[in-house]
């Protein structure tokens, strides 16, 4: 039997469910996986990683839906310092912690065929795999790109200098090729959905209009500060927003923790309003592409403000300048007035994982996008590079 391995900063156990565990669930009928952890402290309280609920179930192999998982709880993690002048004290830690890795992620490369690392932390162990196993496959999924989500730059060092271990470097968004060597092996697999579970039921929701946030990637609090006293008759539910949506206070806001995935789309299916409230100094233009919670707004037919460099012309976003109350409560009224859209194609994780695994046996994983003509448009005036040529359209009936 194939025996894949994930490495990864997400725990498969989590309510929270982002690719990799959809992923992870797709090569458990392909084959034997493991699921490695890492990242994971008692610092990890201080930014409410939602590993937390699994502290007590760190450091033992756990089987769960069929993956067995490891989450390495360490002593102390490394992360960014920030400072230029610390890179290399910094530098030194990362070095430290990765030396104490455990015995039994040595163990797992070791038997793996095939080895998928995600963007994060987890590349700083790739010199340390090559040599554990120079035979397995290395496939590398660029979740997001490492400066993006505030990864130290020793990870970036890591990556870039072990770029040719890799097999396959996997791009949800043809955006991110140019922040990777051209040598480096670069296929499209654009993220998927979980068409199993959006048979979602009654809305939860009463009566009124309703505005839903899902996730907290780059959360900007100050859209949830501005906008709900514009718009006094909407409710703006915020679910799973994390440290940074704490106290918001506004009347029409609720907040929710974290919440399973399948029961956070019965409040995107029945909701008047999708909001991807990134930040401002943050936003990159591959998120048009990559951003989960918008790919679920549009299956539903959902109209989004988001921030306009997010919009990447698609069908049924609004952007407006993050901070801006005029910007914002245009973007509202807009995607307000517009309501439900047909959805675009979307692939599903199966469809995905094929891909990822087989990139040679499908025409739309090129990172050029050949269904755009020369000249190339500009990546404001793409439409559709997100989603695969030949994927099948989901008919759905937004009542």
């Amino acid at each position: 039997m194939h025996r894949f391995l994930v490495i990864s900063g997400h725990d498969f156990r989590t309510s929270r469910w982002a690719n990799m565990h959809f992923i992870a669930r797709e090569l458990t009928r392909r084959g034997e996986v493991r699921f490695f952890s890492l990242g994971f402290s008692p610092v990890s309280h201080i930014n409410g990683d939602p590993r937390i609920s699994l502290i007590s179930r760190a450091n033992r192999v756990e089987e769960f839906r069929g993956v067995q998982c490891f989450l390495w709880k360490s002593a102390w993690h490394p992360f960014n310092l920030r400072l230029p002048v610390l890179h290399g004290l910094s530098w030194t830690l990362f070095a430290a912690y990765r030396r104490g890795v455990p015995d039994q992620f040595k163990r797992w490369v070791e038997e793996s065929d095939t080895i998928i690392i995600e963007s994060g932390m987890a590349p700083i162990l790739l010199p340390m795999i090559g040599r554990l196993n120079p035979h397995a496959r290395l496939i590398y999924i660029a979740s997001d790109l490492l400066g993006t989500i505030g990864v130290d730059p020793f990870v970036q060092v890591e990556l870039e200098a072990n770029i040719d271990l890799f097999d396959t470097v996997v791009l949800p968004s043809r955006l991110m090729a140019k922040a990777f060597p051209p040598r480096a092996k670069m296929v499209f697999v654009p993220h998927g959905l979980d068409f199993d579970a959006t048979e979602t039921g009654t809305s939860p929701y009463g009566g009124g209009t309703h505005a839903v946030s899902v996730g907290s990637m780059l959360f900007d609090r100050s859209l949830f500060d501005i906008a709900p006293p514009l718009f006094p008759d909407v409710t703006f539910h915020v679910i799973g927003g994390g440290r940074h949506a704490r106290r918001l206070t506004a009347p029409n806001v609720t907040l929710y923790g974290e919440m399973p995935y399948a029961q956070t789309l019965a409040y995107i299916k029945h909701a008047n309003l999708g909001v991807a409230p990134y930040k401002a100094e943050c936003v990159q233009d591959y998120l048009c592409d990559t951003s989960m919670k918008l790919m679920q707004y549009e299956y539903f037919g959902i109209p989004a403000i988001c921030p306009t460099a997010v919009v990447g012309g698609h069908a049924g976003r609004f952007g407006y300048a993050p901070g801006d109350a005029a910007s914002i409560k245009q973007a509202i009224e807009r995607a307000l007035a517009a309501g439900k859209f047909a959805p675009p194609t979307i692939l599903s994780w199966s469809e995905v994982t094929d891909r990822i695994l087989r990139p040679q046996e499908f025409a739309d994983t090129s990172v050029v996008d050949r269904t755009v003509e020369a000249p190339a448009l500009a990546p404001a005036q793409r439409t559709g590079t997100a989603y695969a040529i030949n994927a099948r359209r989901i008919k759905l009936t937004t009542e």
